[in-house]
């Protein structure tokens, strides 16, 4: 069976709602994708770190009550858990103070199996962070020699601008070694102050990696390859309670996708058809619009059981 290994960040998100607390919920940037992942019945494994704290066990906990293999996640003694505080707006955007134990940024884990044609998911500041760079780039230098697919996120959030020049080479690595590269119009202005997903394909992204998504929040996504396909995909209309972890599980769903429809590292290079980008980006959408539903972070445990039926039914279109 193909799998799902992640490496990023774990932190609690504490959400606000007209300046009150309403709810804190386990969540990173891939571990929100993975533990979607791990409600749609995919074997997945989680590589990061915790603090040695109450809330570093609760998400371990978290973890595997929904089916992903923790043990992976490294517990530094003395060491604090991340908090992020989550500002949501009448229509479910956030802002976000992050507060985390950077004295403690650094990464110890033993690599977890990786075949060919598993699904290795990296992105956000985790994966381009000068502090623990060298641990992230020999995991992923070991996933491509094994023949996996690499899908990077990109998720640069603004708090990083000031950022930019030290990371651009970890991040310029990032896209070199991606089979699939994921980014938001919010990303790429701060990175390269550009978000015409035509632009940033050509300019930024097509010379490392010829399979670009760029998504634009509530906007259409757009899809680019190298093998001429361009097509914008309309959004999928919702009932929005939040958008924490919107993009994170347009990823998962991605992900579901390239392995519900049996979909290799060497049909990629190969080329995909229309038909089959559609149903995988069907899927990514209906990921992130169920995640848009509820604070959860993560597609809801019912969706997910469908999604795992589905996925062991094989494709139906």
């Amino acid at each position: 069976m193909r799998k799902v290994i992640g490496i990023g960040e774990t932190v609690l998100d504490i959400i606000f709602k007209n300046d009150q607390p309403i709810g804190a919920v386990p969540g990173g940037s891939v571990f929100n994708g993975i533990i979607s992942l791990g409600r749609a019945g995919v074997e997945t494994t989680f590589i990061s770190e915790a603090g040695n704290d109450r809330v570093g066990h609760k998400i371990i906990g978290f973890l595997r009550q929904n089916g992903v293999n923790a043990d992976n996640v490294n517990i530094h003694p003395n060491s604090k858990s991340p908090i992020s505080l989550a500002f949501l707006d009448e229509d479910g955007s956030a802002d976000y103070i992050f507060y985390k134990d950077h004295p403690h940024d650094r990464l110890d884990f033993a690599y977890p199996d990786v075949g060919r044609d598993d699904v290795v998911m990296f992105g956000s500041f985790y994966a381009v962070n000068p502090a623990i760079r060298p641990q992230v780039m020999g995991f992923i230098e070991y996933a491509r020699s094994r023949g996996a697919i690499l899908y990077y996120d990109v998720n640069f959030r603004s708090s990083h601008r000031n950022d930019v020049i030290k990371i651009t080479p970890n991040l310029l690595e990032n896209l070199e070694y991606a089979d699939i590269v994921r980014g938001s119009t919010e990303d790429f202005d701060v990175l390269f102050r550009k978000t015409d997903p035509d632009q940033i394909y050509r300019s930024e992204v097509a010379f490392y990696c010829r399979r670009f998504i760029c998504t634009a929040g509530g906007g259409s996504v757009a899809l680019r390859t190298g093998d001429g396909l361009a097509k914008d995909y309309p959004a999928l209309q919702t009932d929005i309670v939040s958008t924490i972890g919107a993009g994170d599980n347009f990823n998962a769903g991605l992900v579901y996708g390239l392995l519900r429809y049996g979909i290799t590292r060497d049909a990629l290079e190969a080329g995909l058809s229309e038909s089959q980008w559609d149903s995988v980006m069907r899927c990514a959408q209906l990921f992130a619009a169920n995640c848009c539903r509820s604070i959860s972070n993560s597609i809801d445990t019912g969706f997910g059981r469908r999604m795992r039926e589905e996925m062991a039914e094989g494709p139906a279109d």
